[in-house]
């Protein structure tokens, strides 16, 4: 049996749309069944429950830490060492409830909608959120403490061609989704937006940290999720 190497979770990334895929899958399942039995606040919260449970709230954690780190004025080094402080500031507390409000608004729409479109909605923003956040990898240095990096793997320079990887499930999610339930023009407008939030987050992580963090990939999964529901939600 050949033995770990700890690059492949460096390579790993290129894979992280179809993660979403999976996850938004899931949300999407528990979103059209709840909604056969409850009214669609309540399928909306169970879908965003099982979203979260399934990645442990991994990028939640991140949105918070996030912008208690950044919320703020103050140095690099205070940023990085708000955000290993596992307490929760009150820039992340609002940052972490006003997503979840809206998240959960959106899933409800989305709840009386047709079946179809709920389902390639939810695909969509998990899988093109995650390119989102594996260009912001790309495309920065890590910005942390290498040392003490949650993902140390994670925190060596990131190879161009995972992103391309990555940008070709997206493509393979976009084209399935146009033909089976989705406008194009919805779908594009869906690109605009992840990629929109991927390029501020990125402004916003070079200038205040010189690079990216796990936490700041949190921030921006959970932001573009949010941009992409809100372009498929007002444009179709």
């Amino acid at each position: 049996m050949q033995a770990f190497e700890p690059a492949w979770l460096n390579d790993c990334v290129r894979h992280f749309p179809l993660v979403g895929v999976l996850v938004g899958g899931v949300g999407a399942l528990v979103l059209i069944v709840a909604a056969q039995f409850w009214p669609p606040w309540v399928a909306a919260v169970l879908a965003l429950s099982s979203t979260i449970a399934l990645t442990g709230g991994f990028h939640e954690d991140g949105m918070a830490d996030t912008f208690d780190a950044l919320g703020g004025v103050v140095p690099r080094e205070k940023a990085l060492a708000i955000m290993k402080d596992s307490r929760l500031g009150s820039y992340g507390a609002l940052a972490l409830g006003l997503s979840l409000m809206l998240r959960a608004a959106l899933l409800a729409e989305l709840a009386m909608r047709p079946t179809a479109l709920a389902v390639s909605a939810l695909l969509a923003s998990h899988a093109f959120a995650r390119a989102a956040a594996v260009g912001v990898m790309v495309s920065l240095p890590y910005g942390g403490d290498v040392d003490h990096a949650k993902a140390k793997p994670l925190a060596l320079a990131v190879p161009p061609r995972n992103f391309l990887i990555a940008l070709a499930w997206c493509g393979l999610v976009f084209g399935t989704l146009a033909v089976w339930a989705q406008p194009l023009g919805p779908l594009l407008l869906s690109l605009v937006a992840a990629a929109a939030v991927a390029a501020l987050m990125r402004q916003w992580l070079m200038r205040r940290l010189g690079g990216y963090t796990g936490d700041g990939l949190g921030a921006t999964e959970q932001l573009a999720e949010i941009a992409v529901l809100l372009a498929l939600t007002a444009s179709l």
